[in-house]
């Protein structure tokens, strides 16, 4: 009881400070809460593999979820920077930019985000899934912290890649 008193605290508070975080860098709102897009995405694939692994809710997966949230969020951030360079440099050539000029901006920023998203996440698996296929001392929590940031890690590439560039053409 506790350490559910104590999540329904530190959760909003963790999102409410990477809120800030990114507000503080990006001085907008709107380039915050695009960037906070992508949270959900993250959440779909951890509560996804929580329930196919059987794990209920807990403190370890809890602090998962915390974990994923960062992560995600620098998966947003870097993705959005992406998109901004590649939206300045259609912007540069000093004639107004068209419809055109923000779908090759949007498709250059997302296509270059690929590469570096691929290894990222790939670098996070390696070292997640030991983790989650693990059996020794203290491994039934440690899998449990594991789980949500390896679906999380699934949905919020796929999504990131694919919606953010969406929203972002929306935006502009």
């Amino acid at each position: 009881q506790r350490a559910a008193e104590r999540l329904a605290l530190v959760v909003p508070l963790s999102i409410l400070i990477i809120f800030l975080l990114l507000f503080s860098s990006f001085n907008s709102i709107t380039h915050a809460s695009l960037i906070m897009i992508n949270l959900p995405f993250a959440l779909v694939g951890g509560l996804w593999l929580l329930w196919w692994l059987g794990y209920s809710f807990s403190v370890a997966v809890a602090v998962g979820f915390i974990a994923l949230a960062g992560v995600a969020a620098e998966f947003g951030v870097v993705m959005l920077i992406y998109l901004d360079h590649a939206w300045a440099a259609q912007c540069a050539n000093g004639r107004r930019p068209s419809l055109r000029d923000l779908y090759d901006a949007v498709m250059e920023g997302a296509v270059e985000r690929v590469r570096p998203k691929m290894m990222t996440v790939t670098a996070i698996m390696a070292g997640l899934l030991p983790i989650l296929w693990g059996t020794g001392a203290g491994g039934t929590v440690m899998r449990r912290i594991a789980a949500p940031m390896i679906g999380g890690m699934i949905s919020s590439t796929v999504l990131t890649l694919l919606v953010i560039p969406a929203i972002y053409s929306l935006w502009k």
